[in-house]
């Protein structure tokens, strides 16, 4: 009757202390995941770090000072600042521009080069993928600018003209 006392308690208890005395049965979950040299396979209830993107060590070597580490992030940064100067002394479309190709040069420097640094910021196609496009749009778009536009695409206008109505 001692063992009913406790009610389930009582035999989960008694089944808990054979398992660490004992060790898992064999053939059972937790000996197939956690064998010698086996880590758990679950994932962390609270992450603690997260994976560098594929190319995103170092540009130079660590003895580099770090601005020459990062060169391909600072060169398509410092396009970017250029191109918004440009915009700044109103000069909109050089500006809007230099700002595209900037980021079209971000594009091709992450296809190129193995390790760009902190311009890895996701996968290497997803980055390229998202330098190009929007590199593309901002160019086209500057190139369609008003007064005089270099570049006139005619169903958009008339997509404009459709929608305004």
């Amino acid at each position: 009757m001692s063992g009913h006392a406790n009610g389930e308690g009582g035999l989960a208890a008694a089944a808990a202390g054979a398992a660490a005395q004992h060790g898992p049965r064999p053939g059972t979950r937790a000996q197939r995941h956690s064998g010698p040299g086996r880590g758990s396979r679950r994932f962390p209830r609270i992450t603690r770090d997260t994976a560098r993107p594929e190319g995103g060590g170092r540009a130079a070597s660590g003895q580099a000072p770090a601005p020459a580490r990062q060169w391909p992030l600072l060169t398509v940064m410092s396009g970017v600042a250029a191109g918004l100067l440009v915009v700044a002394l109103d000069a909109h479309r050089a500006g809007t521009l230099v700002i595209g190709f900037s980021l079209l040069i971000g594009a091709v420097l992450r296809w190129l080069l193995p390790s760009v640094g902190m311009l890895a910021v996701r996968s290497r196609f997803t980055d390229m993928v998202t330098y190009g496009l929007l590199g593309s749009l901002i160019v086209v778009l500057s190139m369609m600018t008003q007064p005089d536009p270099w570049l006139e695409i005619p169903f958009l206008e008339d997509l404009m003209e459709f929608t305004v109505r």
